[in-house]
């Protein structure tokens, strides 16, 4: 027979609501990429296009990051349950996004390297086979992003689950499973905006080439190494910024924390404190502080935020008023 503190006990899995699917399909993701990376590098050197040898390092790089997603879903899930991570494992993406920025900053150096490198130095182009291959490869990455696209602004479905569990006389805590993600799951969308800008660089490279040899401005295509280098460079650095904005805990929701103070204080109590932090894809947690003259029970105050998608763990702490 359950006991009450059985009753009481919850988990802390605050992962994607469509995370073992996304998962499965950025493994499949990373097999094209890998596969059209190779054949891009070495039809690139074979052929001395320098536009096509840095769609195919650009392709790497994304291989790389789309390989690091996959890792990151893999150990999110298989690790959920382990009462090691205190908040759970939902920002395994957010440090995946993080590292594959940094890959590509390494890259987008190489590249403009490799393409300064070419300007002063040209070679000889075969246009046609180079071409072709770019096109092949613009056709993998519209494939791989129209699979990642299937899960990427994924509307609101699922359900709710209220827990509350009374440590003191002060806080308890409650959980809301709202599966409220979408573009809320930066390993997703890091994913998803690497694809996309493989097919930018492989359009970036096609139009080089065609120019290249139709009005024999053979400059065009180390030309476009370094336009896709400052491309691989800008999105690196926005990536950088808004995955380390979930792993330093910066609050990014304003509007959020704006109407659970307005809840909170309805009845002429103050917010002393409040911490609120995303703990996962569409997961965010929240811990309060109130000063009541006349204080309620903590379940009373939650009650007042319990309509709040993605506010999954809520820590409400009440202190009597000095004039009570």
């Amino acid at each position: 027979m359950p006991s009450q503190a059985d009753h009481w006990a919850h988990d802390h899995i605050f992962l994607g609501a469509q995370h073992e699917r996304n998962e499965r399909r950025t493994w499949v993701v990373v097999g094209l990429t890998l596969v059209m990376m190779a054949g891009e590098i070495a039809a690139g050197s074979l052929f001395g296009s320098m536009a096509l040898l840095a769609d195919g390092w650009h392709m790497g790089t994304h291989a790389a990051a789309l390989g690091i997603a996959g890792l990151a879903y893999l150990f999110a899930r298989r690790h959920a349950r382990n009462p090691s991570f205190t908040f759970g494992t939902g920002k395994f993406g957010e440090l995946a996004a993080f590292s594959s920025a940094l890959i590509l900053l390494i890259i987008a150096v190489q590249v403009a390297y490799e393409s300064v490198v070419r300007l002063l130095s040209p070679q000889p182009i075969a246009y046609g086979e180079a071409i072709a291959v770019a096109v092949l490869g613009l056709l993998v990455n519209l494939v791989s992003a129209w699979l990642l696209a299937g899960e990427h602004g994924h509307h609101h479905h699922g359900h709710s689950h209220h827990a509350e569990h009374h440590h003191h006389d002060h806080g308890d805590h409650h959980h809301d499973h709202d599966h409220h993600h979408g573009h809320h799951d930066n390993n997703l969308r890091a994913a998803y905006l690497h694809v996309l800008a493989d097919a930018a660089t492989s359009l970036l490279a096609i139009g080089a080439l065609l120019i290249g040899m139709y009005l024999g401005w053979s400059w065009a295509d180390a030309a476009v190494g370094l336009v896709g280098s400052a491309v691989i460079a800008s999105w690196a650095f926005g990536l950088i910024r808004d995955a380390g904005a979930v792993l330093l805990d910066v609050n990014g929701d304003r509007r959020l924390e704006a109407t659970i103070r307005a809840r909170l204080e309805a009845s002429g109590d103050r917010v002393t404190d409040l911490h609120l932090w995303q703990v996962g894809p569409g997961h965010r947690a929240v811990v309060v502080s109130i000063v009541s003259n006349s204080p309620l029970a903590p379940a009373m105050y939650k009650q007042r935020l319990r309509d709040l998608r993605g506010l999954s763990h809520v820590t409400v702490e009440v202190e009597q008023g000095l004039h009570a």
